[in-house]
């Protein structure tokens, strides 16, 4: 495989075949994010992602997914993309799902059908990073969409058949907004209804702009307790029709992984318990990305 900088991929797709089609994030803004800086988003050729195909046709026969990477694959133009999924289905007829990261620019530059058409040869499941529902925040991390934005977007990958899964970032409006942040993204996940959501806990990353901010003083990272305040309300304020609320993280103090609706009440008693001390948290020493 022709792998170059840093891959990453959802937990949920540990096992499966990772085959990079684009190099970085198109955006690449996002004030917490350092996983791309300094590397120019593009899409890699087409003769060597069909070299990887190939590859994986000969080696990756126990895989039963391919996820795409990087952060940024919807955003591939339709025509390309389509050629990407029909080798798979070609070389790799075994694979039940393909998953990519879709923000809610690349997912407004497709259709409704353009989508549908990506649904039918093989995209099963998007991965959208919401972080917070609250509009203040969403400015001042530079996610370039408002809370609406990401409603519409959401519904709309939904719509198209696709599983979707949401991420959100505990932590990520610092103690001023902390409680709005809980609140106003558990309005907007109410109003998505997505298949999963995964809360992560803001960990700050050196040479981000975020970090420089906790440096100067000017952001707080708020305090294990207030976190679990935090993810609380979210989770009160969060209502899904068949989902999986996941906060199962290697950064997150509490492990959750509840489904949704029949599992929030005990959840939510469960984090009373922990806020009581009555639960142990995960130490510092064993949180990571």
């Amino acid at each position: 495989m022709h792998y170059e900088g840093n891959i990453i991929r959802p937990p949920s797709e540990a096992n499966s075949i990772l085959l990079q089609v684009t190099v970085g994030c198109s955006r690449n803004k996002c004030t917490f994010c350092g996983t791309y800086k300094g590397e120019r988003f593009r899409i890699k050729s087409d003769s060597i992602i069909m070299e990887d195909i190939a590859f994986a046709a000969k080696y990756c026969k126990r895989q039963r997914r391919v996820f795409l990477c990087d952060g940024d694959a919807l955003i591939i133009p339709q025509k390309r993309l389509l050629k990407i999924l029909k080798e798979i289905e070609k070389q790799l007829p075994w694979v039940t799902r393909v998953g990519l990261y879709a923000n809610a620019k690349a997912l407004n530059m497709k259709t409704a059908d353009e989508l549908k058409e990506l649904k039918a040869h093989g995209v099963g499941i998007a991965y959208m990073g919401l972080e917070t529902g609250d509009e203040v925040t969403l400015k001042k991390i530079k996610k370039g969409a408002s809370p609406e934005d990401m409603i519409e977007m959401g519904r709309k990958a939904k719509q198209a058949g696709f599983k979707l899964s949401v991420t959100v970032l505990l932590g990520i409006a610092g103690p001023e907004r902390s409680q709005i942040h809980a609140k106003e993204t558990g309005r907007v996940l109410s109003a998505i209804d997505p298949d999963y959501v995964g809360a992560l806990s803001l960990m700050l990353i050196p040479e981000t702009p975020l970090f420089d901010d906790y440096e100067s003083g000017a952001f707080r990272l708020i305090e294990p307790q207030e976190m679990l305040a935090e993810l609380r309300t979210m989770i009160a304020s969060t209502d899904l029709t068949r989902g999986l609320f996941h906060a199962n993280h290697a950064s997150n103090y509490l492990p959750i992984k509840a489904r949704f609706p029949k599992e929030k009440e005990t959840t939510i008693r469960w984090i009373d318990e922990a806020l009581a001390g009555k639960v142990p948290l995960k130490p510092e020493y064993l949180r990571a990305l």
